[in-house]
């Protein structure tokens, strides 16, 4: 009987919203936005990237149509990297201090990606 062990818990820096290209796995190279953040597992969910096809069974009380839906899947998020505005290219996320005592999200490359 396997033992699955948790994932480590890694400091997840992205966030909803944020813009990432794939950098590995079938979808390498794809870009897309964070859907959702799953902490627990180290995973994120981005729009357009590792796409499942779930099986729904029809419910007409709650007006559900059956058939097979597509909808995105949970990546690792080592399999990412936040693309920064400035330049438009993928980059490591930092964080600095600002002089007014806030913690903000710098990208390594350059820019500010908090506003």
């Amino acid at each position: 009987m396997p033992h699955n062990k948790p994932a480590p818990r890694l400091r997840i820096r992205l966030k909803k919203d944020d813009l990432v290209e794939v950098i590995a796995g079938k979808d390498r190279g794809k870009r897309g936005r964070v859907l959702r953040v799953l902490r627990a597992k180290s995973r994120i969910v981005v729009q357009g990237v590792g796409m499942v096809k779930k099986h729904t069974r029809p419910n007409p009380q709650r007006n559900i149509k059956g058939g097979i839906a597509e909808r995105e899947g949970s990546i690792a998020v080592s399999n990412v990297m936040i693309v920064s505005p400035e330049d438009d290219r993928r980059a490591r996320i930092g964080s600095q201090v600002l002089a007014d005592g806030r913690k903000v999200r710098v990208s390594r490359r350059g820019g500010q990606l908090d506003k």
